[in-house]
């Protein structure tokens, strides 16, 4: 069983932000299932009890996939991945797949890597100090797009994209999905 994560902060503020990336990842390839013949999703769950939303991908009764949005903020996403990594005994270095923004990588891009990461990306060291480990397979969405470089990375990971920046990313977002299909349909 795999567990996807994709990173972003919870709240319609938050929505078509740079930093929510990894949230349009996990929608994107929920919806992507809903017109599968042998696998399905489930709906997106509110779990307390994982600080998260959570989805299913199934192939009948058996789930081959959890689809984890921490309802944390970004900077404490890792207690949510923690929790759900406790509970379902998943092998994070072979199991988990980590989506998040990058803005080391052009909007328009994507690189799918183990062990690899942005500096200071603080939802990204949080799952990594709660888990005590790094290797695992990232899916870096790149989002760097500024005109102003004079814009700090951190505002501008929450200043809302422009319609034609939202279409990129889903476009990248799309490619992405390809790149980790293959570790979901065994």
């Amino acid at each position: 069983m795999k567990l996807i994560v994709g990173l972003g902060n919870p709240g319609k503020e938050y929505v078509n932000t740079p930093h929510n990336a990894g949230f349009v990842f996990l929608d994107a390839l929920r919806e992507k299932f809903m017109y599968q013949n042998t696998l399905y999703p489930t709906d997106w769950k509110t779990e307390d009890t994982f600080l998260s939303d959570i989805a299913f991908i199934k192939d009948g009764s058996k789930i081959v996939a959890i689809l984890q949005k921490p309802s944390t903020f970004m900077n404490l996403s890792g207690e949510a991945v923690e929790k759900l990594i406790r509970k379902f005994d998943i092998e994070p270095s072979n199991d988990l797949i980590l989506v998040h923004d990058d803005l080391d990588i052009q909007l328009g891009e994507f690189k799918i890597q183990k062990g690899k990461s942005p500096i200071g990306h603080n939802g990204v060291i949080s799952v990594e100090d709660h888990l005590g480990i790094k290797d695992f397979k990232r899916v870096r969405i790149g989002i760097e797009n500024r005109s102003n470089k004079n814009i700090p990375g951190l505002d501008y990971v929450l200043m809302k994209y422009s319609k034609e920046e939202q279409a990129t990313l889903e476009e990248t977002v799309e490619e992405a999905i390809k790149g980790i299909l293959s570790d979901i349909i065994l």
